[in-house]
């Protein structure tokens, strides 16, 4: 019977159409069935079709609430409402320093010459050119990875190389291990791939080694998906002592991990790769896009030897080879120190801003790293994270609610993740001024 979906749809039209709000709380299903004439059972098929459009999320002895953002992340209808003046996006993390354009363009004058952009503008295999495999190599051996070139595949960008080795590695239906508060596209990437993402318990230093093992047990594991450097919302850094254990884990159940350093530049601390303690598991995957800039960049993998192949298809596969263009600039910058000169002023600009996080949300419960360009905001009560996105939404401020980042819709936390990279300086620190002003004014529907 397609009863329940009728009804879902009317409730979806009442939230695309600003009748119910983010943040708002539907009734308890037993009142809601009573309330429209169906059974309790019914009743649990209307939210669940809701939650799996995206449009509310259930959190556990709480209640089912109205997102305050819709499935793609962009603002929802009801969320329109802002200020006339430009939008203060804390979402997006795109860091750029002073300077950068100055520094990138000598690089790419030569490629201008139509004899070299010729070339340039050819398509290029997966596994790039001997120039761009060397330069890739040595950028990872200044941090203690030694990659054999011949194991090093490109993409367009980093989320594609994620795709095309989760592609490689996991058949539709099979169990990849994450954390529990991951990165957004990979729960996309699985949607899309039909993956199911199975949340790992963790602690303090990052997942727990026989949470692994006891998922593993509970139905064999393909993949696990990992950030050990600065992960995405908290920050957080394994320590190389979990990184080992972790390590050891993956060597006995012979379970294969993505490993994500996307974000690892920044860190200074010298927290060795996993990729450097499980080389025959670990599949690497980074991009040059937060080093150097968004619109050109390059990804890449560095695989075990025997999976090249089945990666190198995956890739083409997918259409997600790099372009020639970009891998002939990304040579030359790696080459001329700009890529090391970037690297060097992100990592003093990422510093800077964490510190007006500190200054402008001092006695607030933040998690952080002063390497990163992102801190985790744990709300004070009554505050949740749809709310009070839409009221930083009002403010003209987009922040990322919790509810992106969590792998259980049941478990969703009061907290929202603040992107610091994307905005001038002085802007970050009028925005962060106000939202502590509404975490301090308190919740009208918490």
């Amino acid at each position: 019977m397609d009863d329940y979906r009728r009804i879902a749809d009317r409730i979806a039209a009442d939230i695309t159409g600003g009748r119910l709000r983010p943040g708002q709380r539907l009734p308890p299903q037993r009142a809601f069935a009573r309330r429209h004439g169906i059974a309790p059972s019914t009743a649990g098929r209307v939210y669940a079709e809701l939650v799996r459009r995206g449009l509310v999320v259930g959190e556990v002895g709480r209640g089912t609430f109205v997102r305050a953002t819709a499935p793609d992340g962009q603002p929802g209808i009801a969320l329109t409402e802002a200020a006339g003046a430009p939008l203060v996006n804390l979402e997006l993390n795109y860091p750029s320093v002073p300077g950068q354009a100055g520094l990138l363009a000598p690089a790419l004058a030569p490629l201008l010459r139509p004899d070299a952009l010729g070339q340039a503008l050819r398509p290029a295999p997966v596994a790039g050119t001997p120039a761009a495999r060397e330069s890739v190599a040595a950028l990872l051996a200044r941090s203690g990875l030694r990659a054999g070139p011949e194991r090093i595949l490109f993409t367009g960008n980093a989320r594609q190389a994620i795709a095309a080795t989760l592609a490689a590695l996991v058949r539709p239906g099979g169990r990849v291990g994450v954390e529990p508060l991951t990165y957004p596209l990979v729960k996309e990437i699985a949607a899309r791939l039909g993956l199911v993402l199975v949340p790992l318990a963790a602690d303090a230093e990052g997942p727990l080694p026989d949470a692994v093992a006891a998922a593993h047990r509970a139905a064999p594991l393909s993949a696990l998906y990992l950030q050990p450097a600065l992960h995405n919302p908290t920050s957080r850094t394994i320590g190389a002592g979990r990184l080992r254990e972790l390590a050891d884990c993956v060597h006995r159940l012979g379970t294969p991990v993505v490993e994500d350093r996307i974000w690892a530049f920044l860190d200074t601390g010298g927290t060795p790769a996993l990729a450097a303690l499980a080389p025959g598991l670990v599949h690497l995957v980074d991009s040059l896009s937060k080093r150097v800039a968004p619109g050109l960049t390059v990804g890449f993998a560095v695989v075990p030897e025997d999976r090249v192949e089945a990666v190198a298809r995956a890739v083409r596969s997918g259409g997600w080879s790099a372009g020639s263009f970009a891998l002939e600039a990304a040579v030359r910058w790696l080459g001329d120190g700009t890529v090391d000169r970037l690297v060097a002023a992100k990592r003093q600009d990422a510093r800077r801003r964490q510190r007006l996080v500190a200054e402008r949300l001092a006695g607030f419960t933040v998690r952080s790293d002063p390497a990163a360009y992102f801190a985790w905001w744990e709300l004070p009560a009554p505050w949740r994270a749809d709310t009070f996105t839409a009221a930083a939404r009002a403010h003209g401020i987009a922040v990322t609610p919790g509810t992106a980042f969590c792998v259980d819709p049941s478990r969703t936390p009061d907290a929202v993740r603040l992107g610091l990279g994307s905005v001038p300086e002085a802007c970050l620190g009028r925005a962060l001024e106000t939202l502590a002003g509404i975490a301090r004014g308190g919740a009208a529907g918490g």
